[in-house]
Parts: structure tokens; C-alpha cells; sequence
């Protein structure tokens, strides 16, 4: 069930609380970076240490890893993975999944350890779930709510049918 960044939004708040939680999980974990990508793709945020890459095609190949990877638990029988990891020789990152609908990426080297940051990721994970659940409940009353040009179709019809 991926939904696209177009049919949601934050507040300046949300965006506040959401990189204070990131933050708080960079400092506990000695990690480098966090980002949080949407499922199609999208970049949502960007927290410690800017990467050295384009962080839109990261975003983009993220999301097609946690895709790619969803298919490969159905093939085996599981629903989905909720995370990912990846460890190369000097950089390492996990993924996980947030609501269904974001993927937090944390990039770590030698300086922090797979179980440290394994362990600091499911609370943030848990406040983060919390956090987007808001913010999509909130997207949902709003467009179910008439908007200013709601009828606006079918006067236009009537103007020129």
C-alpha cells in the first residue's frame, strides 16, 4: 500500500517533532545520517550528516529496495520485511519501515555497532508510526472536509455544456 507524498502534508510542528525524534536517535546511536523517504520515492527529510550522494536518487533507489523486498516476503510466504540491512566494509544502513508509508534509512559506520542501532531504531520507529499516523489521520478528515472549490466541475460544465 504505497501512497505517494501528494496525498498528505506536515506542519512546520510535524517537521519539528519528526527531526527532534531523528536527532534524538542520531545522538543515542553515534549514527550518521537519517532520512526518511517515502514509499514512492520521495525524500522527506535529511538529519546529521549530509550524504556525499544525490540524496533524490538515494530516495528513489530506497524505495524500489524496500519494494523489491516486500515482493521477496510474499515469495516466501511473509507479509512484508519490516526492515532492511545492508552492511558494506566502512558504511552499513538500515531501513524500516514506518506506517507503511515511509521508510526511515539510518546510515552508520564503525563508529556505532548493528546492535546499538538495532535496538535505539524501535522506539524511534514506534514514535515516528505515531507521529505520520497523526499527520495521515489529519490528511484524511481534511479532504474529506468540502474545499473551497468543491462544485467548482460541474458549475464549469454548466457555464460551457
Amino acid at each position: 500500500m504505497a501512497v505517494g507524498s501528494a496525498s498528505w502534508s506536515f506542519t512546520e510542528e510535524d517537521f519539528n517533532a519528526i527531526t527532534a525524534t531523528l536527532q534524538r536517535f542520531l545522538g543515542e546511536t553515534n549514527a550518521r545520517c537519517a532520512l526518511l523517504v517515502d514509499r514512492s520515492g520521495q525524500l522527506i527529510a535529511t538529519v546529521g550528516e549530509q550524504p556525499t550522494f544525490d540524496p533524490t536518487a538515494f530516495a528513489t533507489l530506497t524505495a524500489a529496495d524496500f519494494s523489491a523486498n516486500d515482493q521477496l516476503a510474499k515469495l516466501i510466504g511473509e507479509s512484508d520485511f519490516n526492515s532492511l540491512f545492508h552492511q558494506g566494509e566502512k558504511e552499513s544502513m538500515y531501513l524500516a519501515d514506518i506506517a507503511r508509508r515511509v521508510i526511515l534509512v539510518a546510515l552508520f559506520d564503525n563508529r556505532t555497532t548493528l546492535g546499538l542501532v538495532r535496538l535505539k531504531i524501535k522506539d524511534t520507529v514506534l514514535e515516528l508510526t505515531k507521529l505520520f499516523h497523526d499527520v495521515f489521520t489529519r490528511g484524511k478528515s481534511a479532504a474529506s472536509k468540502p474545499g473551497l472549490l468543491s462544485g467548482a466541475d460541474d458549475e464549469i460544465d454548466q457555464l460551457f455544456g
